[in-house]
């Protein structure tokens, strides 16, 4: 790529950050000749395109003794593909100043395409021909997999890895949500091209793919552009077969010890439904315990009035079949039973007494005044698109999202917070070299 063609590139990224925020909020569908449905918001003011796409199924589909399958086959797929090779593929890309992306979540495969709009013909081509036809070349299949093995061994010595990994064990027992996204060392030993393959038909269908595009180009070349790229995938995916699961009632400490001078804590227990009635008053909620930063309880308690953290939060998460409230800090060895002993009490006062007026009235300002700054790019508005799709939302999505926040009452917060928050539920995680707190507790 030419120095001025670098050049061109970044200011375009750097203006696309001014572009009004508002124009995300009114998407339109596109329906390709070939029948694929794209949200799209037309962007004339820069000449870039932002593709984003996903497919359902995604780590957590692995099939059983297969684990980092879909993890090691998004890492390849950009690693050649048709007539070229690696190096011809990243040259390809990086002479038209292309950005292909994929990469595996526990219930999605994801996928982003950014260029500009004159290459967007050519942008297509190569993506169609990274997920029609991947080279899986034998060097490059070793080299990812060497990758993620190196991975996998710096995760033994993370502390933080290590106690997320014990907590979805204990949250989800033997489903495949607690098993390690980027698989075991003996299972990506194993993992062939073969497999890959096998992955790539049933898991990249254009019945289970979802896609959004911000930027200039027309509706109706956006459609073309959707058939030129994901028309030649097959019709249909293999269903996922994922049973639901919840975290266990009654709390549990786990402690894995290992030499560090300060304990990392992971705490949580089950959380609320994507689709729950309750959904926006527990976002509400938790910005108040501990989503809000230095505006949360939590952290005024444990970092600013004691001083046995640098940083504490909380946050929902949710999974297609799964949901948690969960929490983590770092605090040090000979401390970290105090902060504990105050996130209890504080999540044992959320239940209990709820929030006032004046902190829902700063948790909706903040959730309201906060979410058009993710509008800021192109690429993260079509993310944005794409993730409503997958949660089952509407066109209307992005207003819908404010009246319904609006919304909550402080009578429904609080029954929230009553339903929700429970210390003798908790599973913490703890690991370092905790002291004044053992296993079991």
């Amino acid at each position: 790529m030419t120095v001025l063609l670098r050049l061109v590139l970044v200011l375009f990224v750097g203006l696309s950050a001014l572009a009004p925020a508002t124009f995300a909020r009114d998407p339109v569908e596109v329906r390709s000749p070939g029948g694929i449905v794209a949200w799209f918001v037309r962007d004339p003011s820069l000449p870039i395109l932002a593709i984003e796409f996903a497919w359902r199924g995604g780590s957590a589909a692995d099939p059983d003794g297969k684990g980092g399958l879909a993890a090691m086959t998004a890492d390849l797929l950009t690693s050649g593909a048709g007539d070229l090779d690696l190096q011809a593929f990243a040259r390809e890309l990086e002479d038209r100043s292309i950005s292909l992306s994929f990469s595996a979540g526990a219930d999605t495969l994801q996928g982003g395409l950014r260029l500009l709009s004159r290459e967007a013909a050519r942008g297509a081509d190569l993506l169609a021909l990274a997920l029609t036809r991947p080279r899986f070349d034998a060097r490059e299949v070793e080299r990812v997999r060497a990758q993620i093995l190196q991975g996998l061994a710096r995760d033994e010595t993370t502390p933080e890895t290590l106690a997320r990994r014990a907590f979805a064990r204990a949250a989800f027992g033997e489903h495949p949500y607690a098993r390690p996204a980027r698989g075991t060392p003996d299972s990506v030993r194993g993992l062939t091209v073969e497999d890959m393959r096998a992955h790539l038909a049933r898991r990249y269908a254009r019945d289970n793919l979802v896609v959004a595009a911000v930027g200039d180009v027309t509706p109706e070349e956006l459609g073309r552009l959707l058939d030129r790229a994901f028309g030649a995938l097959p019709a249909r995916a293999a269903p996922v077969d994922l049973a639901r699961v919840q975290p266990p009632a009654a709390g549990r400490t786990i402690v894995i010890r290992r030499p560090a001078p300060q304990t990392f804590a992971l705490f949580g227990h089950q959380g609320v439904a994507r689709d729950d009635p309750d959904f926006f008053a527990a976002q509400l909620v938790n910005y108040v315990l501990g989503g809000g930063g230095f505006n949360s309880r939590l952290m005024a308690r444990v970092r600013e009035r004691e001083g046995l953290t640098y940083g504490i939060g909380t946050g929902l998460g949710v999974l297609d079949r799964a949901e948690v409230i969960q929490g983590s800090f770092s605090s040090v060895n000979d401390r970290i039973a105090r902060a504990m002993d105050i996130v209890r009490e504080e999540w044992a006062a959320m239940g209990a007494r709820g929030l006032t007026s004046a902190e829902l009235q700063g948790a909706k300002d903040y959730l309201n005044g906060s979410f058009p700054l993710q509008f800021d790019r192109s690429d993260r508005i079509a993310r944005l698109l794409v993730n409503a799709r997958l949660d089952g939302r509407g066109l209307d999505w992005f207003a819908e999202r404010q009246r319904r926040i609006d919304a909550v009452t402080l009578e429904q917060a609080n029954a929230l917070a009553r339903r929700l928050f429970d210390p003798a539920k908790l599973t913490v995680v703890l690991a370092g070299e905790p002291q004044g707190i053992a296993a079991g507790e």
